[in-house]
């Protein structure tokens, strides 16, 4: 809270999400861990293609946070908000977990 109070610009609280990255020899070995992540709730998922032809599954997590704290120096939420959203932050990593 010391350091949210004496910031002079905007400050963000932000969670990311859980990201896997499987580089898979076939296409269809990408289909199918982007079936099994996607029926896992990992509805972020995807698979792309480069140039070279390498072809990555990401499995993605929709667990993320992100929520403006203050705008130019001035606190736009009190400090209890500050605490609650860092348990539903916590509570998103031990789901990401």
């Amino acid at each position: 809270m010391t350091a949210l109070e004496k910031a002079a610009g905007d400050v963000v609280f932000k969670f990311e999400p859980f990201v896997l990255h499987v580089l898979c020899q076939e296409l269809q070995d990408a289909q199918l861990l982007h079936s099994v992540a996607v029926d896992s709730g990992f509805r972020n998922s995807g698979i792309t293609v480069g140039r070279g032809g390498k072809i990555t599954m990401a499995v993605r997590s929709t667990h993320c946070l992100e929520v403006p704290l203050s705008h130019k120096g001035r606190l736009m939420v009190s400090e209890e908000y500050i605490e609650f959203l860092v348990h539903v932050a916590n509570q998103k990593m031990e789901e990401n977990i």
